[in-house]
């Protein structure tokens, strides 16, 4: 992979003395807008991404918001599933799956999720189509802001940066909204501009979240943009642990196109001694980090495909053929393989491996939803005295018991306990109910008879408690098993 040089600057400090500096002066790229097939997906999944993002806080599930992180509650609600933090496994199967998907397309195609679906290259698409309608394309951009600053610029400047911020804060809006009812929040806000009479006031937290997404929206798509890409992003650096000489790239077909050089649309490139690039540096215009992808295979290159699209057009007006520019793998442009031929080598052991593994992950996760139990359960000894005697001699131990209901109907329990002889609760707890989505906490006393007691070594003795949910609604019962201990003093 090449890697820009930083630029050397000497110095006479004195004699033999150099003065060398470690960085190069950042130079502003202004990519040229495209069209084609390649950028009609990157907005499409523009679109796709950003509906779901801004519109799923939104929806309405049973009477509250669809998709809500409850923190403060510790309470996850998605769609039906009403989740606990016990739940956390099904967080980790979800970033394990993101994590094979991952490795799965890169080693396949490259950078497919930073060049259409990763959030600094959505947002960059949307800051650079505002930029182009308050400022025009490419070159437009450029006279704009090398020109002295007049009523024209003022106003075109103010009105892309008006856009940015709102487009910021209303990104930063959403992203609170997800744990922090939506609509509530929205009230929030209006009543602290007093733009609405509400007694909710917009908290300290929520005014720091909001601004601090809605800044960093703001700062990495409207000026940092290529620098996340190119020095923040880690997924630059490690990427090249997933590629092979069998995985799809964007790559420049130097055999075809070299050597490169200008030529009227009517003269015959063989008589020329010229290859099919015209050297119209338009491939580089369009480059969001404004690398050249003649010179092969660059960490920067973040696979947007933006090149293919503006090179194809150039051949389609040349009258040469499609794909100076194109996906191959370096396997199939150093044998020059057909796509088929290159197919067929996507199907090697680390892909199938990848695919194994994605596979069994989520079957495993949607196993696991299905079987879940629609509550959970915790044990929680008396930590005051681990057992006591009461009265007629008999030992107690005391339990504190939290049942929580993973579905948004009241729930009504039974509970059983064994282990010991005699074993019982005092007193009984009869049927407990639980709200929907609640959980609630109960105190239970277990005692075993005197001559039990002792006869039973005294210690800890493995016990189980047995919870029961009533069958309701036509759906069949369920039970859980808890273990604990009884403990008998010596």
């Amino acid at each position: 992979m090449s890697q820009s040089k930083p630029a050397a600057a000497t110095s006479s400090e004195g004699e033999g003395s150099q003065y060398v500096s470690l960085y190069q002066a950042q130079k502003k790229i202004y990519p040229r807008s495209v069209s084609g097939w390649f950028a009609t997906w990157r907005w499409a999944l523009v679109w796709l991404t950003q509906l779901l993002f801004y519109g799923l806080p939104w929806l309405n599930w049973n009477g509250r918001q669809a998709v809500l992180f409850d923190l403060g509650a510790r309470r996850f609600y998605i769609f039906e599933l009403v989740l606990y933090p016990q739940d956390f496994i099904y967080l980790t199967a979800i970033l394990l799956i993101s994590a094979y998907g991952l490795f799965l397309f890169t080693a396949v195609a490259g950078r497919l999720w930073c060049g259409y679906a990763c959030p600094q290259t959505v947002y960059t698409e949307i800051y650079l189509w505002v930029e182009r309608r308050f400022e025009g394309d490419r070159q437009a951009r450029i006279k704009l802001d090398a020109a002295p600053w007049s009523l024209n610029k003022l106003w075109r400047k103010s009105g892309k940066q008006a856009a940015w911020i709102a487009i910021g804060l209303w990104t930063g809006f959403t992203f609170v909204g997800y744990f922090t009812p939506i609509t509530m929040l929205g009230q929030e806000i209006l009543g602290s501009l007093g733009l609405m009479r509400t007694a909710a006031s917009l908290g300290p937290w929520e005014t720091f979240w909001v601004l601090f997404y809605g800044f960093a929206t703001y700062g990495n798509a409207g000026y940092m943009r290529e620098q996340v890409c190119k020095y923040m992003c880690p997924y630059a650096r490690f990427q090249s642990a997933m590629f092979d000489k069998d995985t799809m790239i964007i790559s420049y077909d130097e055999t075809r196109g070299e050597p490169r050089g200008s030529r009227s649309k009517k003269a015959d490139p063989k008589a020329l001694g010229l290859g099919s690039c015209v050297d119209c540096t338009l491939c580089v215009q369009v480059c969001p980090t404004g690398i050249d992808i003649r010179k092969g295979l660059q960490y920067e290159c973040i696979g947007c495909a933006a090149c293919i699209d503006v090179c194809d057009d150039v051949m389609d007006k040349m009258g040469y053929a499609r794909g100076l520019i194109r996906y191959d793998t370096q396997h199939g442009m150093a044998n020059g393989w057909t796509k088929e031929q290159v197919r067929r080598r996507m199907f090697r052991p680390r892909v199938l491996v990848y695919t194994a593994g994605l596979v069994l992950i989520c079957v495993a996760l949607v196993v696991s939803l299905m079987m879940r139990t629609p509550f959970k359960v915790d044990i929680v000894r008396d930590r005051a005295a681990l057992a006591r005697q009461v009265e007629d001699g008999y030992i107690e131990n005391v339990y504190r018991l939290q049942i929580m209901n993973a579905t948004e109907l009241p729930q009504r329990f039974h509970l059983s306990v064994d282990g010991l002889p005699g074993l019982g609760f005092v007193p009984a707890p009869g049927t407990i109910t639980v709200d929907a989505a609640q959980a609630r906490w109960v105190t239970l006393a277990l005692r075993v008879p005197p001559e039990i007691a002792a006869n039973e070594k005294a210690g800890a003795h493995p016990i189980h408690f047995s919870i029961v949910r009533e069958a309701q609604g036509g759906e069949r019962q369920y039970s859980v098993q808890e273990k604990s201990t009884f403990v008998l003093p010596r």
